[in-house]
Parts: C-alpha cells; structure tokens; sequence
C-alpha cells in the first residue's frame, strides 16, 4: 500500500479531533474524504502532511514511517492545502523555482519544471506575477507546486472550493491524467462521482463508512416500472418472483399502472420472462440509484443518532 494508516488519533485537551482511525490506500487510487464542517477532515490531512503532530497512531507514506524518518517520508508527498501557499509577488516560474529549491529536488530543473507547467496548463503565463492571476490559474500554481519532486502521494484539501463550474472540471480532469496516489477532501459530492474510486466519510472523529464508488448506492436493487395494465393484475405476476422485497403503487389508471420495486437481486430477466407469458407489456423501467448526496446524508445522520441515543 501506498498510504497507511494505523489507529491515528488527535487530541486538543479533552476534545478528541480524531479518534483512532485506520484505513490504507492503495498505488495510483483516488480516494476522496468525506464529512460535516467540523468532523476532522482538515485534521487529518495536516497530520498526513506532518504539518501537526499525532497523539497517537502511525503514519506511512510508501513504506516510510512519517514520525520516524519525516524528512524521507515528505520526500513522496506533494500537499496542496484549502488556501495555496503563493508568494503573490513572484512570477509562476519565480514562484515554481523557489518551491524547487526549498524542496532541494534533485531532478533536472528546467525540464522537470516546464513538464509540470505543461500538466498544468500555466505554460502561457509563466511569466505573469501570481497576483494577476484568475483564481483558477492560482489554483493550478498550487497544485504545481504539489507536484514537484514528483511526490508518490498527493494530498489535497479543498482542492476546487471557490472555482467556477469549467475551472472544476479543468481542474478535475487534471487530477484523473496525473496517475497518482491521491486523497483529497472536499464538500462537492458531484466531483467525488467523477473521479474517486473509494470514498471515506468521518464524523466526530472516527471514520464510519468507507464504500465503493463503483457499487454505491446499489446494495439492493432498485426499479421504477411502468406496465400496460392494472396494477393488481402487474403485481400478481411480480409478487410470484422471488428477491422482489416491496412493491410499492405510484400511480395507476385503468389501462396503466406504474410500480417501484425493492429486490434483493436483479430480477429484470426473470420479470420480462413472467410478463411476457401474462401479455402485460413494460412501457418504461428504471434503475434507481440513490444519489451520493443521500448516501452521505443518510450515513452522518444515522451515526449522529447512533452516538445520541
């Protein structure tokens, strides 16, 4: 595994900002992380980056323990926080050259440099002073600056908040192309669909769920079907297939009824065969997936109730 970590916990007197979380995240995934203002996010990416300390727990960044050897362990991490650490005075390359130095990178500089403003679309303005930039534009120069030293693991806080609907994208599709190991918190849940692999979500500090973006939300399966004819007549065909849970009447009239299904497997094989056979024809089916926003809201409220009862 790329990123390990290993009961980590963050203490402020008696508040316990994290609270002995564990998860690992594996060469070249996208992982996004998850949670309410104020669940630990933000703490835990600053002790991913050793920017603070950890009270207890361990933290590896490609094998390298990052309280034991940090130096050799920062090495692999590329951090680009909520607000970018810019000199706003410098130039684009003013400003990539003094990170270069400051990282002591040993890569050939004037072409690891340009390669990186090439990745990041800054090309054109390397000459322009930060301050003159779009925010946008200072965006990609944080990121910029995350890149050098060609870092394993890339850590990102609110890589895109404030950016306008086509910077988010430029912004997303640059992450996807870079093909490494990223973690990067955020509160938009449509960029989380686009390109993680896996989400982790913490509340109050402690990681409670952590799910597959490529099977979220269909755990049980879900359908909204429309038939030619009364729904008593449709849901005595269905209620003879089994997996099919509930079956719930959404609307209906005398020649059309339209149905949602709850099952515990795909039943859509079988369900076309029996109807078929009955002469009750299917004017529309759907597949109903409950959105990431309802995931996320569903696992945080039932947490919160889990700890308040």
């Amino acid at each position: 595994m790329m990123l390990v970590v290993s009961h980590l916990s963050k203490h402020f007197g008696a508040k316990r900002a994290v609270d002995d979380i564990s998860f690992s995240i594996a060469p070249g995934e996208i992982v996004g992380f998850l949670g309410p203002n104020g669940a630990g996010k933000s703490t835990t990416m600053n002790m991913l980056t050793g920017y603070i300390s950890s009270t207890d727990g361990k933290i590896c960044i490609n094998g390298i323990d990052l309280l034991q050897s940090p130096k050799e362990a920062k090495k692999h991490i590329g951090y680009l926080p909520e607000i970018p650490p810019l000199y706003l005075d410098m130039t684009v390359e003013e400003y990539l050259s003094f990170v270069y130095e400051l990282k002591k990178v040993t890569l050939p500089k004037r072409k690891h440099l340009n390669e990186i403003l090439a990745l990041t679309s800054l090309t054109n303005v390397r000459g322009r002073l930060l301050r003159n930039l779009s925010k946008g534009y200072r965006q990609r120069a944080g990121l910029a600056q995350a890149l050098i030293g060609d870092p394993d693991v890339l850590i990102l806080d609110e890589p895109t908040i404030g950016l306008d609907p086509t910077q988010i994208i430029e912004f997303r599709n640059i992450i996807v192309g870079l093909n490494k190991t990223v973690i990067f918190s955020t509160h938009i849940l449509s960029e989380v669909s686009a390109i993680c692999s896996r989400i982790l979500i913490i509340n109050q500090g402690k990681i409670i769920a952590e799910k597959d973006c490529s099977t979220m939300g269909k755990e049980d399966f879900q359908y909204t079907v429309q038939f030619s004819s009364a729904a008593s007549r449709s849901m005595e065909v269905l209620q003879k297939i089994e997996g099919i849970k509930d079956i719930h009447v959404i609307s209906e009239t005398a020649s059309c009824s339209e149905l949602s299904l709850n099952c515990t497997r795909d039943i859509r094989p079988e369900m076309f065969r029996a109807l078929a056979a009955a002469d009750i024809p299917i004017l529309l089916l759907k597949d109903t997936v409950h959105s990431l926003e309802e995931i996320f809201l569903e696992t945080v409220s039932g947490a919160q109730k889990e700890v308040t009862a």
